[in-house]
């Protein structure tokens, strides 16, 4: 090598071992070195005994230590700012190395119940129009990062007001149920002999009904107590309930519309839903803009929804 190209090399005799950094980067992001450790597989003492390590190196306290908890000073903000990028852009240019030429792939994160009844059922219609592209789908109630987890569209169900990105479709609510126990009931007052069926949500875990509040408000029904109720923390195993004739379960329209269509549900005082005031909305991250088979995704998805929605 000419003596010239190597004075303009970087020097790693000027940059801290990277295995520092790591520790560094969940330490920053999670403020722990307990979960930071945990995430790494390492212990606590050493994770903190590694970023003593990189604080010496650098001259500078990068954490506040307070009682039982963790701060960035104002260097770690600038380090963490620069070990992020250079991560992430260490993990893009690794996908690309890794992919290209061979592979085109669409990575999609949405809820179980979004998956499993709608999505799903649809997905074949996409596949077979692109049948060189990989569809990864990631079903799960956790909000998944775009960057870090490779997702390329994310369908979120949230509040209308929170909505990000272009909105599938705005939900209702509608008590379902097998339809032996449909014939048993002819008005809501009948619904305190019958089993209920909810689900736990995260922010409501400690208020059960959380589900049915929209429906419950509107029909006066506020102080609706049933028989006995069963607790799912997945809204498919409710569904799944309701369709096995165990219970009464809130159905999310147009969600399980095609439950409905089938006769395997019945909605026992009218299919004219309750809104809600949440709907699922289509968001993308920076990759997909590069990504031409996440734009067509995005495209499909919408089209389906359109279809889907008319009468």
């Amino acid at each position: 090598m000419h003596p010239e190209n190597a004075k303009r090399l970087p020097h790693t005799a000027d940059l801290p071992p990277l295995e520092l950094l790591r520790s560094f980067e969940a330490a920053a992001r999670t403020l722990s070195f307990t979960r930071a450790a945990a995430e790494l597989f390492l212990t606590q003492s050493a994770v903190s005994r590694q970023i003593q390590q990189l604080e010496a190196a650098l001259g500078v306290l990068l954490f506040e230590r307070r009682h039982r908890a963790l701060a960035l000073t104002e260097a770690g903000r600038v380090l963490q700012r620069a070990v992020v990028d250079s991560l992430e852009r260490l993990r893009d240019a690794t996908a690309r190395v890794r992919s290209a030429p061979l592979s085109r792939h669409v990575a999609v994160t949405s809820t179980p119940g979004f998956a499993s009844f709608w999505l799903i059922p649809r997905l074949a219609r996409f596949t077979a129009d692109h049948p060189e592209v990989d569809v990864r789908v990631s079903a799960t109630l956790e909000v998944l990062d775009f960057e870090r987890s490779r997702i390329d569209v994310a369908v979120r169900f949230v509040p209308i007001a929170r909505g990000t990105g272009p909105a599938l479709f705005e939900e209702s609510v509608v008590p379902l149920c097998a339809p032996q126990i449909a014939a048993r009931l002819r008005e809501p007052a009948d619904l305190p002999g019958q089993t209920l069926l909810t689900i736990d949500e995260a922010e409501h875990a400690s208020t059960p009904m959380v589900d049915w509040g929209p429906w419950l408000q509107v029909m006066g029904l506020t102080d609706l107590r049933m028989k006995n109720t069963l607790r799912f923390t997945q809204y498919t195993d409710a569904v799944a309930a309701a369709v096995a004739g165990q219970g009464v379960v809130i159905g999310r329209l147009p969600l399980v519309g095609a439950l409905v269509r089938s006769g395997q549900l019945v909605a026992p005082f009218g299919e004219s839903g309750v809104a809600s005031r949440r709907g699922y909305f289509v968001d993308s991250s920076r990759r997909a803009a590069t990504n031409p088979d996440a734009q067509d995704f995005v495209r499909w998805l919408r089209a389906e929804a359109e279809v889907a929605e008319r009468p």
